[in-house]
């Protein structure tokens, strides 16, 4: 069970609900009147509780679990322990998040205003809107219906924030426009300048930055992550994007529907990312590059060149990923027949 002190459930929920809620079916003789009071793991779920099994590592624990309902692939049916009820979906892992949803809802918000946050009065602040302690609001910036403002948070001169988005404590806006249920962890920043500047034998020349962030609907930013803004075209993200701690996104890059950059990964300027790009975790990708549609580069790599559409690439510098592979085996035959030599 969840901390109580953190996060608040919403149960118990009947087995039939749940089952709606998960898209999947019953396993035959499961009451949907069933009472669920929470989900666990595999191996802390007692009879009152929901789990699921997603990854084959945990058939084992799945075999044993005291679990009263686990979300299952239809396949693996047969391996659950007697008395064990199923929900079967070819999807558990989602299933479960949805699930789990159910039982704990993002908290709405309380429509309080701290008495120590500073919002100018040229400022448009929708309804239901909270804001926390020493949170500062420039002019003209436009704060939409049900969003919520942690502490510490800084939103400059003339940004939007759209609908039912959550900012948490100390992130900064600037030269941005995010949009509708976004959620931005602690200590984002969004609109810094981005690094452009010409080089002159007398000193750099700082090159003004004049475009903006966009941030479309959706779209989640993680702890510490930065995205600078365009230098005249915009920097965008497009909907519904997910973008882990630590992330580096530099000026005029923008990104397509659904990509995924992950912890510690970098995209240079001006590069684009078509929709559904995923960039592992501490990969990196020069500027002024295009990767195609569902393109994919794998954790650790840097990518020099373009990548087309539905490609997967490794390595520094990066290459297809069966290619990385092939000589990676062929450098460790190698190192093998040198040690042989040397023994």
């Amino acid at each position: 069970m969840a901390d109580p002190r953190f996060f608040t459930s919403v149960g118990p929920l009947k087995l039939g609900a749940l089952a709606e809620i998960a898209g999947a079916v019953l396993s035959d003789g499961a009451d949907p009147e069933r009472v669920i009071r929470d989900v666990a793991p595999l191996d802390r779920a007692d009879a009152d509780s929901i789990s699921f099994l997603d990854n084959r590592r945990y058939l084992a624990a799945f075999e044993v679990s005291q679990a009263g309902v686990v979300i299952v692939d239809p396949s693996l049916a047969k391996r659950a322990p007697a008395g064990m009820d199923l929900l079967l979906t070819k999807q558990p892992y989602r299933g479960y998040a949805l699930v789990a949803q159910a039982f704990y809802p993002e908290p709405k918000s309380d429509g309080v205003v701290h008495p120590t946050a500073i919002i100018d009065d040229s400022a448009v602040i929708g309804k239901n809107v909270s804001i926390g302690a020493y949170s500062v609001i420039g002019a003209r910036a436009e704060i939409g219906d049900d969003v919520r403002i942690a502490a510490h948070c800084v939103i400059e001169d003339g940004v939007t924030v759209g609908k039912g988005t959550r900012l948490h404590a100390q992130v900064m806006l600037s030269y941005c426009m995010v949009g509708q249920n976004c959620e931005l962890h602690s200590g984002v920043r969004l609109g810094a300048r981005g690094f452009g500047f010409a080089l002159d034998p007398a000193g750099y020349v700082d090159v003004p930055q004049l475009g903006r962030v966009i941030i479309e609907d959706g779209v989640e930013v993680g702890a510490n992550t930065t995205i600078d803004r365009g230098a005249g075209p915009d920097t965008r993200i497009g909907a519904g994007s997910k973008i882990d701690n630590l992330v580096q996104v530099g000026h005029n890059v923008t990104t397509g529907r659904g990509c995924v950059l992950v912890a510690q990964s970098g995209v240079a300027g001006s590069t684009e990312l078509k929709n559904h790009v995923i960039i592992a975790a501490q990969a990196g990708v020069a500027g002024h590059l295009t990767l195609g549609n569902g393109a994919k580069l794998a954790a650790c790599s840097a990518t020099m060149r373009d990548i087309d559409d539905g490609e997967s690439y490794g390595g520094t510098p990066a290459m297809p990923i069966k290619e990385y592979f092939r000589l990676y085996t062929l450098w460790q035959r190698q190192l093998k027949e040198q040690k042989k030599k040397h023994d």
